[in-house]
């Protein structure tokens, strides 16, 4: 079973930092590339940051410089640093392949002004 678990979640004020973990399984991991997306209120959900086996690393321009994802492939766990935070950050973040599919329940970020 392929399986996410998204983790790391809050409520935060602006300016402030948080780390998600997303466990993933069921799944070569170390050999896949891992992304996270997030989906705000009445927007579609979009990707935010990738990460390749290799450890190359992509951001939307929105996040660029702020947020950091990593993978520990021993783990099976891929993390986002987020710094900075604005209120435009709020949404639920998931993780997944770059052809995503069995989204896990992702996990809620809030930030407030």
């Amino acid at each position: 079973q392929v399986r996410f678990v998204e983790s790391g979640g809050d409520l935060v004020q602006a300016g402030g930092s948080l780390r998600l973990s997303c466990a993933a399984s069921g799944f070569p991991f170390s050999i896949i590339a891992i992304g996270w997306y997030r989906q705000a209120p009445g927007k579609e959900r979009e990707l935010v940051a990738s990460i390749t086996s290799g450890g190359d690393t992509n951001y939307v321009d929105s996040v660029k410089g702020r947020f950091t994802i990593s993978r520990d492939n021993r783990k099976n766990t891929v993390y986002l640093q987020m710094n900075s935070l604005k209120p435009e950050d709020t949404a639920v973040y998931y993780c997944n392949w770059l052809n995503p599919k069995y989204w896990g329940q992702g996990t809620q970020v809030t930030v407030s002004s």
